[in-house]
């Protein structure tokens, strides 16, 4: 990124619209501004809406314009917004005429890299830029708000001023042996240590509600063909998204779809019939559906209410030992004559779509941990789990060396790893190639 650029970008999504916004950064955004407006660019106030004709190749326009001031600005530099009529017409246009008058097209979030560089923001407050804009449910935007105003932030700051301070003890003790301070300062510091240790460990305990809100609860249907599965599918999602028929095998890949409840998203996936098959595809199919029990995190046996349990059906229950299941007892319009009851059961119909919203408080009860979703911080983030898992690991070595009275300078080593592992979550000590994935998630304009 050459920080001497002047970049500009649409931030708004192309299309029809009441307004679209045309941004720009950089040391020489109001020089360029200048070309395409009427007004005397010297004589904006920071912050206010002038409006303005602008200017380009093959139209004029009129449009709000709005400058801010290095550094109180999104990217610490003086930056530019043009909010004009929407449409791709009108925001190309402007965008067109900025490049020709000397800005560069900014690169996917390029601006909230400018915002990191500058030191308007660190890594995880980024993250949560990122994630309230790809938030499919409330809860995901609670979520990446918490982020982005820095709740990650300061709990990592806390921990890491204590490990700072534990640092310093140990090198009082490892340079001043003569003073016999060792074993006091070795006990003080194992508590400084094992509090860091329960803060980080309290923060992963929210780590799988914070990786299902992020992205979705995976509800696998599982069950033999003609059991309803696709039914129960298009009465999940609210419309006909698989093809239903009395067609044994029917469905012979996975289907997915998603709906909303409670503030969470539900990423429903719809399987081939469990049975054996001949048809090398529906085998395929088949396998799919097996291996994505893997992934689930919940699995609805779905379960033929006017038949008996059959030999395909005991092939369902052993694949789903060691998940958590909700066996859907479907047909209940049929004359019931199933011959097996379970612990946590439900019965409906779904090509009637009867019972479904009993079905689906069943699935947010049996998935959802109520007491993390508070409003408070979640772990949403595999980057940062895996960054205080090794901060975590860290200081049980520490911990563990003291308990064998290892030298200090050894302990102080795995301070040094825990602090810096830490620092990798708000960006105080990430390499390049970490920054540069992240803002390569970003959508240009951002």
């Amino acid at each position: 990124m050459e920080k001497n650029k002047t970049i500009c970008a649409i931030s708004t999504p192309i299309g029809n619209g009441g307004i679209s916004i045309v941004r720009m950064t950089g040391e020489k955004s109001k020089k360029i501004l200048q070309k395409l407006v009427e007004i005397d660019v010297e004589k904006l106030e920071p912050r206010k809406l002038t409006l303005s004709k602008i200017h380009t190749k093959n139209f004029d326009e009129q449009a709000l314009v709005v400058w801010f001031k290095a550094p109180y600005s999104y990217t610490g530099e003086d930056m530019v917004e043009i909010q004009c009529h929407g449409g791709i017409v009108i925001a190309n246009g402007i965008l067109n005429q900025l490049l020709e008058s000397g800005a560069t097209l900014a690169e996917a979030g390029e601006f909230t890299k400018r915002a990191f560089v500058n030191g308007k923001i660190s890594l995880d407050k980024a993250e949560g830029v990122i994630d309230m804009i790809n938030a499919q449910s409330e809860e995901a935007v609670k979520a990446g708000y918490n982020l982005l105003v820095g709740k990650l932030k300061e709990t990592v700051d806390n921990i890491q001023s204590s490990l700072t301070d534990a640092q310093a003890k140990l090198e009082v003790a490892i340079d001043y042996p003569e003073e016999d301070i060792e074993f006091a300062t070795s006990k003080e510091i194992k508590t400084e240590i094992e509090n860091a240790s329960k803060q980080i460990e309290e923060l992963l305990s929210t780590a799988n509600t914070g990786r299902i809100v992020k992205n979705g609860i995976n509800v696998l249907i599982l069950g033999k063909p003609n059991a309803g599965k696709s039914s129960l599918l298009n009465a999940l999602v609210g419309y006909n998204r698989a093809i239903v028929t009395d067609i044994a095998g029917t469905t012979r890949d996975t289907i997915e779809d998603t709906y909303v409840y409670n503030n969470m998203s539900f990423n429903v996936i719809d399987t081939a019939g469990i049975r054996n098959a001949e048809s090398i595809v529906e085998r395929i199919g088949i396998e799919r559906a097996e291996e994505n029990v893997k992934s689930a995190d919940i699995v609805l046996v779905v379960l033929d209410g006017s038949r008996p349990i059959e030999e395909d059906d005991q092939k369902i229950l052993s694949l789903v030992k060691d998940k958590i299941v909700l066996y859907v007892i479907n047909k209940i319009d049929l004359p019931k004559k199933i011959n097996a009851t379970f612990d946590k059961m439900i019965e409906v119909s779904a090509l009637r779509r009867e019972r479904v919203e009993k079905l689906k408080k069943d699935i947010y009860d049996l998935v959802v941990d109520k007491n993390m979703l508070n409003g408070g911080l979640l772990i949403t983030n595999t980057r940062h789990v895996n960054a205080l898992n090794r901060a975590n690991q860290s200081l049980k070595s520490a911990i563990n060396e003291i308990d064998m009275s290892t030298p200090l300078d050894l302990v102080a080593t795995d301070l040094k790893s825990a602090w810096l592992a830490l620092g990798e979550i708000t960006g105080k000590n990430s390499n390049q190639e970490i920054i540069d994935t992240i803002f390569t998630k970003f959508c240009l304009g951002k």
